[in-house]
């Protein structure tokens, strides 16, 4: 496993074209866990070149403080993904990413203006910005991305096919700790006790996947925000059912459509969020 800073550096080890060696991509923000190593195996399995970037991208975070605590751990990260088995770890400076301002500016259509879109207003367009200059840097054949960011992955794969870039985008599905609790970098943020009553989130997804063919889709969402609000530890931002394909918003439970239920809850300080495809 090499470890590459530059980008110049990194190319020097990348399979030429001509070779026909097919190329996988990880992108990370570090903090790395058991959600990520996942991706990072599927990706060994499946291409003859794995490249993960650990890469805090300033951009896509809208408020400051949340990027100065966000966890960075790079050895940790390091010690494990040497045991994947890829073969070239990237971990720019932000300058050799940003060498100048990305003042490039996406439109993602309604893709952004619903959940994280909402709430986290500009965070997509960072997100953009990074992942095309990722891809332009590392030119993957296949890049590898969790479910539990539901809404990122529409978005990325709607800025491919905006873009026309040659990469196919394989949906990992979400792996969860043995509570339940959606593995996420900020969960080590979390105290013990944070963390042990974060897991009622993931419980009351999988115990509304039973209940929605008892009620309506909005007292759905309903019982879901109650029932988490109801944990002291626990305060919903939101809770919505939505058109797996489109985003927005369903009202009633069409049997042809796949609907999928987000949600972003703060644990104290800390936002999780978490999804279930119903």
């Amino acid at each position: 496993m090499l470890i590459t800073a530059t980008i110049s550096e990194l190319k020097s080890h990348l399979p030429m074209p001509s070779s026909g060696k097919q190329i996988g991509f990880v992108p990370t923000m570090g903090a790395l866990h058991r959600g990520h190593i996942s991706l990072v195996e599927q990706a060994v399995n499946e291409n003859d070149t794995v490249v993960v970037s650990v890469f805090v991208n300033p951009t896509q975070f809208n408020d400051p403080k949340d990027l100065e605590r966000y966890p960075r751990n790079l050895e940790a990260d390091l010690r494990l993904l040497e045991e994947t088995g890829c073969h070239l770890v990237f971990v720019p400076a932000v300058n050799e990413v940003y060498p100048e301002p990305d003042t490039r500016k996406f439109n993602f259509g309604d893709l952004e203006t619903v959940m994280e879109g909402k709430h986290r207003p500009g965070h997509f367009n960072g997100v953009a910005q990074v992942v095309s200059k990722l891809f332009d840097i590392v030119q993957p054949h296949r890049a590898y991305f969790g479910l539990k960011d539901f809404q990122q992955l529409a978005i990325i794969k709607n800025m491919v096919a905006q873009l026309q870039l040659p990469v196919e985008i394989v949906s990992c599905p979400i792996i969860r700790e043995e509570s339940g609790l959606a593995m996420s970098s900020r969960n080590e943020l979390l105290t013990a006790d944070e963390r042990k009553n974060a897991a009622l989130i993931s419980q009351t997804l999988f115990e509304a996947k039973k209940l929605i063919t008892e009620k309506s889709v909005p007292t759905l969402a309903e019982w879901i925000t109650e029932t988490i609000n109801k944990n002291p530890f626990l305060c919903v931002e939101y809770v919505e059912i939505v058109d797996s394909s489109t985003l927005q918003p369903v009202e009633n439970r069409n049997s042809n459509e796949e609907i999928v239920c987000c949600v972003a809850v703060f644990c104290g300080k800390i936002r999780l969020i978490d999804n279930i495809v119903f």
